[in-house]
């Protein structure tokens, strides 16, 4: 188990919704980052290789995420500049997604990334651990704290 310190995390969770027999979960890190910049590393195949797979390849609108030598691939479903990036992937039987949303408080200013996601009953707290790794990998390579 890892704690980063320095990482603010801000968690909401909906175990009302439920999608095939998956469950929807909500998370919110603060980013310090522009919502262009933060954009450019949840949107472009090479941005996303800098922290949340070790290679991402796409051919339009279908992503090949690699981990450790196995290959995932998922499909774009929606996007809009320096908002959201809403993905699902290619194996799933259901309509569950996962989605990365830039969020500007519009008094402070401050930039968060909402993710929304999608797991078994038993793995959601996984799940949101995973998130938390590959959030805390996506500020160092921004050079957030």
């Amino acid at each position: 188990m890892f704690f980063y310190p320095t990482i603010n995390i801000y968690i909401a969770t909906s175990y009302n919704l439920k999608m095939s027999d998956k469950i929807k979960f909500e998370i919110e890190f603060v980013i310090q980052s522009s919502p262009h910049m933060l954009y450019q590393y949840l949107a472009t195949p090479s941005g996303l290789s800098e922290w949340f797979a070790d290679n991402v390849n796409s051919r339009g609108e279908l992503f090949s995420f690699i981990w450790d030598g196995s290959e995932e691939e998922a499909r774009l479903l929606k996007k809009k500049s320096d908002d959201f990036v809403k993905f699902s992937w290619e194996e799933s039987e259901d309509d569950t997604y996962f989605e990365m949303k830039i969020i500007v408080d519009e008094i402070t200013k401050d930039v968060s990334l909402f993710i929304t996601d999608f797991a078994e009953e038993d793995e959601v707290e996984e799940a949101k651990m995973l998130w938390t790794n590959q959030v805390s990998d996506l500020k160092q390579v921004l050079g957030s704290t």
